[in-house]
C-alpha cells in the first residue's frame, strides 16, 4: 500500500492545531489519477476552514484546495499523461505529498510556470475571471478594484489589462510598485480614499471589483458608482444583501460552475505567457505550520507555497 504525508487540522484554532499524519493513498480509479505533489498552493481559505468556532464533529479536517506535480498512475485524461507535470484544483486535502483526484480536475502545467506558482495559479485566476464576468466588463470600463496587490487582485489586474479594461487599484503605498507593474494606476486606501479614485479617474468608475469587504472600500464604492448591479464583492455578503451589490463565493450558487469551466482558460492564458503568479516565499512541507502563520498574518505581496523534493 501506498503512502502519504498529510496536514490535518486536529482542532478549531491557529496554526498550532496542524498536524503531520501518514494516510493511505488511494488507488485510482476510473476516472482518477494519482499525483506525486512537488508544490502546496496557499489561500486564505485555507486557515479559514479550520478557524475557531466551529462545529467540533467536522474534525479532522484536511487542508489544500490546490496542489501541483506529477502524474505517477491511474486514468489521465486526454492531454495528459503519466509521468507529465500538472496542476490539479479544486481539492480537498491539498496539503499533501501524494494526491488521488478525478482527472476532470488535472490540467497539464505550463511551462512557463514553476510548481510553486502553478500550484497557486487556480484558485485566485478563476475568482479573478468570475469577479469580470460578473461585472461583464470590457475594454470601454474604468474598474476600482479593492485589495489590488493582493491575488486575486493581481489575476484581476492583468485578465483586465487583457480585456483593455483601465484599473484603478487601492494598495497599500509598499504595493503600489506591484500594481504599476501590471498596468493599473495604484491608490492608498487610507482616509480620502474617495477623492484620490476621483482624481485618479476623472471620467468616473463604471464598474468595481472588492477583494477586501471593508466598510471602507463598500462606503467608497457605493459613493462612487451608480450601477450596483457592477459591484461585486468577494466577501461583503451581508452588505451586499442589505445593499442591492452582488457576492460571489460559497454563497453564490452560480460561482462553483463558472470557475469550474473557467480553470481551463486560466491554464491557456498562463500557457500563453499572458498570465503569471508572484510568490512570495516557499516554504518546506515540514514547515506548514509556519507557513500558514505568515499567509495568516502581514507578508509581502505574492503568493506562498508548501515544497517538496522530487
Amino acid at each position: 500500500m501506498n503512502l502519504a504525508r498529510q496536514w490535518v487540522a486536529t482542532d478549531f484554532g491557529g496554526p498550532e492545531v496542524l498536524h503531520l499524519r501518514e494516510v493511505p493513498l488511494p488507488e485510482p480509479g476510473p476516472g482518477e489519477v494519482s499525483i506525486a505533489v512537488r508544490a502546496c498552493g496557499m489561500n486564505p481559505a485555507d486557515y479559514k476552514h479550520f478557524g475557531p468556532g466551529q462545529d467540533r464533529a467536522l474534525l479532522p479536517l484536511t487542508v489544500g484546495y490546490e496542489a501541483a506535480g506529477v502524474v505517477t498512475a491511474g486514468h489521465p485524461r486526454a492531454g495528459v499523461t503519466v509521468g507529465d507535470d500538472v496542476i490539479a484544483f479544486q481539492l480537498t486535502g491539498g496539503y499533501a505529498s501524494a494526491i488521488t483526484v478525478p482527472a476532470a480536475d488535472v490540467f497539464a502545467k505550463p511551462a512557463t510556470l514553476t510548481f510553486a506558482q502553478a500550484a497557486n495559479l487556480l484558485l485566485a485566476g478563476t475568482t479573478a475571471a468570475e469577479l469580470l464576468a460578473t461585472a461583464e466588463v470590457t475594454r470601454d470600463d474604468t474598474v476600482l478594484v479593492h485589495g489590488a496587490a493582493g491575488a486575486v487582485g493581481v489575476s484581476v489586474l492583468q485578465q483586465a489589462r487583457l480585456v483593455g479594461a483601465r484599473v484603478i487599484g487601492t494598495a497599500s503605498e509598499a504595493d503600489f510598485g506591484v500594481v504599476a507593474g501590471f498596468g493599473a494606476v495604484p491608490v492608498s486606501y487610507k482616509d480620502g480614499l474617495a477623492d484620490r479614485v476621483r482624481d485618479a479617474a476623472p471620467q468616473g468608475i463604471t464598474a468595481v471589483l472588492d477583494t477586501v469587504g471593508s466598510d471602507q472600500a463598500v462606503d467608497v464604492s457605493l459613493a462612487l458608482l451608480g450601477d450596483r448591479r457592477r459591484f461585486v464583492t468577494l466577501t461583503a455578503f451581508a452588505r451586499a444583501r442589505a445593499e442591492g451589490f452582488v457576492a460571489i463565493g460559497a454563497s453564490n450558487p452560480a460561482s462553483g460552475p463558472f470557475r469550474a469551466k473557467a480553470r481551463a482558460r486560466i491554464v491557456e492564458l498562463a500557457a500563453a505567457g499572458k498570465l503569471t503568479v508572484p510568490v512570495a516565499a516557499t516554504f518546506a512541507f515540514g514547515d506548514a505550520r509556519q507557513a500558514v502563520a505568515a499567509l495568516a498574518g502581514p507578508h509581502p505581496s505574492g503568493k506562498l507555497a508548501l515544497v517538496l523534493d522530487a
